[in-house]
């Protein structure tokens, strides 16, 4: 083929975004062992590779290198957030819509509220009213369905209504028990529950083979251990069960419980200790946790690394978005370019993440957002 018939077609492409090489002396993917002295290179929104900062550099002769002190980590996912802010280093979370026109803030995923109280409520106007919502929503992340009726067939007919339109759902286990919610179809990798009580054995079993994740609010920390050692998919979440709303209304659709300035008003302590402050981010969730097994004298093995997961990789499965190009809760080639970074140092990097670091800022598909 002559040159110019070549070359021809070259002249309309884009050229491809420059690489920008983030580099620190510790990087934490996830999915891999922590790297000392690595670098995250990115193009446009995603990860590129992820090694040692002289892999990278040599990969890519030229680029602009971000040189952050500290740790490099995955963006935190807040599997149920209490309020429409966000914690420090979070990247993505899972909110319960108050309000069709509020900000989207972060990536994830936005769940439209089901509170119909009987099923003639349901059918009479709830069903259509959520319909509506769903379709209204103009946002950039993804849209679902919070199942908060305790009707059981309100609530088996919001399972049909989410399959059907291809939507995760998010329930709560201070409403259902896991076996009703398996019985009216709510169960599965699609859905996650929002948990701030104690499983039995059978219930923690019953979720794990539905392959459901398990979003724990700040709990008694052995409950915590067993779900982490039993192999429960498990993620983090800074927000009650309910996500802030009212008791039920008469459109099916819950209107916000908070006041005026948007924040939740004050909480009994969270992690169990008396006088103690609440936990305020994913990251004071998973310390709250650790300190409480500590405190309580329960050992469970490998334990940072599993509540550093449970406040990554956990919160993306949780939201059905830890697979395929564009994924996140990890750091590797094909990711988005999402993660944050603390001043965080030391041998034992995951302990050094849990002690709640001071945050130097976050990097979000590929733009930097200084803390």
């Amino acid at each position: 083929m002559p040159s110019a018939m070549r070359a021809g077609p070259a002249l309309g492409r884009r050229a491809p975004a420059p690489v920008v090489v983030h580099s620190a002396p510790l990087v934490l993917p996830v999915c891999t062992d922590p790297i000392r002295d690595g670098a995250v290179a990115v193009r446009g929104d995603r990860v590129v590779k992820v090694d040692t900062r002289a892999s990278v550099l040599s990969s890519f002769r030229g680029a602009a290198e971000v040189r952050w002190t500290g740790m490099i980590v995955a963006g935190l996912v807040d599997a149920c957030a209490a309020v429409p802010t966000t914690g420090p280093g979070v990247t993505a979370r899972a909110g319960v819509l108050s309000d069709l026109a509020d900000p989207p803030g972060v990536r994830g995923i936005s769940y439209v509220e089901v509170t119909s109280r009987s099923e003639e409520e349901w059918e009479a106007h709830g069903r259509d009213a959520v319909i509506t919502a769903l379709r209204e929503v103009d946002r950039p992340c993804a849209v679902g369905i919070a199942a908060h009726t305790r009707d059981p067939q309100v609530l088996e007919d919001v399972a049909v209504l989410a399959r059907t339109f291809g939507l995760r759902l998010l329930v709560d286990l201070d409403r259902h028990s896991p076996a009703a919610l398996d019985e009216a179809g709510v169960l599965g990798p699609l859905c996650h529950v929002v948990c701030a009580r104690p499983l039995d054995p059978g219930e923690r079993k019953l979720l794990r083979l539905r392959k459901t994740v398990v979003a724990v609010c700040p709990s008694p920390a052995p409950d915590v251990l067993a779900l982490l050692d039993e192999g429960n998919p498990v993620a983090l979440a800074t927000g009650p069960p309910l996500g802030g709303t009212a008791p039920d209304t008469a459109n099916g659709v819950a209107e916000p419980a908070l006041p005026a300035d948007g924040l939740a008003g004050p909480a009994e302590p969270a992690d169990g200790v008396a006088g103690r402050p609440a936990p305020t981010g994913v990251l004071a969730v998973a310390g709250a946790i650790r300190r409480n097994a500590r405190e309580l004298g329960v050992r469970s093995r490998g334990l940072d690394g599993k509540l550093v997961r449970a406040a990554t990789l956990g919160g993306a499965r949780a939201l059905g978005m830890d697979r395929g190009d564009g994924r996140i809760g990890s750091l590797a080639p094909g990711t988005r370019a999402d993660f944050a970074v603390f001043d965080a140092r030391g041998r034992y990097p995951y302990a050094a993440l849990l002690s709640q670091p001071p945050w130097l800022g976050t990097v979000v598909g590929g733009a930097v957002c200084v803390g």
